[in-house]
């Protein structure tokens, strides 16, 4: 796998239980939280809520779904 797939499935994890574990949050927050732009969190987002893992309650904010997760290193 090239380095930058395996940065950004680390990266994608990360944004994931970072939800997962704030129950709630906003873009920005996660603009914040991990210091990539705006753009970048909307692709991981795409990619979470394509696999049905992440949903947005309203404009702007991410939860997790009930989907169940086997997360691994």
């Amino acid at each position: 796998m090239k380095p930058s797939t395996n940065r950004m499935l680390t990266r994608i994890k990360s944004v994931y239980m970072f939800i997962n574990e704030k129950g709630i949050v906003t873009t920005q927050q996660l603009v914040d939280e991990f210091g990539i732009t705006p753009r970048t969190v909307q692709r991981d987002l795409n990619v979470l809520a394509y696999n049905d893992l992440v949903h947005s309650p309203s404009k702007g904010q991410w939860v997790t779904t009930d989907k169940k997760v086997k997360l691994s290193s």
